[in-house]
């Protein structure tokens, strides 16, 4: 089967980590509805809210906002959600949306005769990563925590809380290109032109033989979006700087 089409003016945006104390992503998602930003297709790489697991309720009441204007939005563009470390388990809060799990990235969609590879990016991390995230997407194991998130009055949520508001995700990778060197001599990408990724939050781009590597920068960090544009020999994605509409 043949992969499905990365549009042209499609919108990729990365690691935004929405929460309440970090709220520009859902001033972006208004402006998309508004139509002050046009897209036929969004797609989100991951991390785009700090803090959404599908089994866990109290973080959707964490997003509601989010997880409402995104189920509006795909009434009207097509939305693709390449599920993140920070955000999984999602399929049942977005019916619309073609939500990607981890296990089924990269995502390979066709671009003028290219094909595209899309992950979130937070694979090929080392045996003991490995164990952690199936841990904890694991559902008996999500249902335990929750029970005990529920009977200690919110407590699991409020350290998980406080440990994301702690952190720096806008820190550089000394070794990013060696890195991603490593990398993508492992991942399975046969057929593959493009490789873009969210994840480290680097904003960089290296070329490797033929295959073109981009790594996004995070929406936290300085609130960049980007846009696929058409262009003779290859994709170009146009980096952009989200601005708030005047109220």
């Amino acid at each position: 089967m043949s992969p499905e089409t990365l549009k042209n003016g499609a919108i990729l945006i990365a690691d935004a980590h929405c929460a309440p104390w970090r709220t520009s992503f859902i001033d972006f998602l208004h402006s998309v509805e508004s139509g002050a930003i046009k897209t036929p297709q969004l797609i989100l790489m991951g991390d785009v809210l700090d803090m959404l697991c599908g089994p866990i309720p109290a973080t959707h009441r964490y997003n509601r906002q989010s997880i409402e204007l995104l189920n509006r939005l795909s009434k009207k563009i097509e939305i693709f959600y390449l599920e993140g470390n920070h955000d999984f388990l999602l399929t049942h809060l977005f019916p619309k949306i073609h939500v990607i799990p981890r296990r089924a990235q990269p995502l390979r969609l066709s671009f003028e005769g290219k094909t595209v590879a899309l992950l979130h990016g937070d694979t090929l991390m080392g045996l003991g990563y490995e164990m952690y995230t199936a841990l904890i997407r694991n559902r008996a194991v999500l249902a335990f925590l929750r029970g005990i998130d529920t009977i200690g009055g919110g407590f699991i949520v409020r350290w998980l809380e406080r440990m994301m508001k702690r952190k720096n995700h806008c820190h550089p990778i000394a070794t990013f290109r060696e890195l991603i060197h490593r990398r993508v001599a492992s991942m399975r990408l046969e057929g593959c032109d493009i490789v873009i990724e969210g994840h480290f939050h680097q904003n960089q781009s290296f070329e490797f033989d033929d295959l073109i590597y981009i790594n996004l920068g995070a929406f936290a960090c300085n609130e960049r979006y980007f846009t696929v544009q058409s262009s003779l020999d290859q994709p170009i994605l146009h980096e952009a700087v989200f601005r708030k509409e005047p109220q």
